[in-house]
């Protein structure tokens, strides 16, 4: 596909998504890698930009520069902000209560604190960036330690096997202590998602390192 093709596509798709106003987006792209820029009403209107982006076969990589411009008298203070940050983080059920922090500053949120587990720290960051007067997130969540990690590798292995959207000969894992090292080559930014998930839902993953190659 073509860079004019690919970009004709983009543009189509981001004007599809409901939950975004894709005016004031700007979209170039250069042997497949995309840089979106120009500005949005919210953060969460940002991450729906990005994911739609990823989602588009033909795209290898994407450079994210979109800036968030609240609309007026949209702000939020920092201490509202933080409280219902709290308030909805305690309401998920997904989540223990009391195991994270939440520091608020000029409408970025970071997230402090551990998990067991890795869909949980996602959980957190995306009933979060939905807020009013969010900028931005930093989700430093760091995940527990176990000790139930055996045949980390196999895991994996086996999970990928079961998902019917990749190939899984063409994805290497590569274990040391509990850090996972994913080598290989896959069509869809959607298919490296699935293959960091099957790698983070095995108990005693800390780390995963990313090199699957979009083709």
């Amino acid at each position: 596909m073509s860079d004019l093709t690919l970009r004709k596509t983009i543009l189509e798709e981001l004007e599809f998504q409901p939950d975004l106003n894709a005016a004031h987006i700007g979209v170039a792209v250069d042997n497949g890698v995309v840089t979106l820029s120009g500005h949005v009403s919210s953060y969460a209107e940002k991450i729906s930009a990005e994911r739609a982006v990823k989602n588009i076969e033909g795209v290898r990589a994407v450079a994210e520069e979109i800036q968030v411009r609240l609309n007026k008298n949209a702000g939020t203070a920092d201490d509202t902000i933080a409280n219902r940050a709290l308030n909805i983080i305690n309401w998920s059920s997904d989540v223990p209560e009391g195991d994270i922090k939440v520091v608020v500053q000029n409408g970025w949120v970071s997230l402090e604190g551990e998990v067991d587990w890795q869909y949980q720290k996602e959980a957190v960051e995306r009933a979060v960036f939905k807020l009013s007067g969010v900028m931005g997130v930093n989700n430093r969540l760091t995940l527990r330690p176990r000790v139930d990690a055996d045949n980390i590798q196999h895991r994996i292995e086996e999970a990928l096997k079961r998902n019917a959207e990749v190939d899984a000969k063409a994805i290497h894992v590569k274990v040391d202590g509990d850090v996972v090292r994913l080598d290989g080559k896959v069509h869809l930014w959607r298919q490296r998602k699935i293959a960091e998930r099957a790698a983070w839902s095995v108990p005693g993953v800390r780390e995963v390192n990313d090199h699957l190659l979009l083709v």
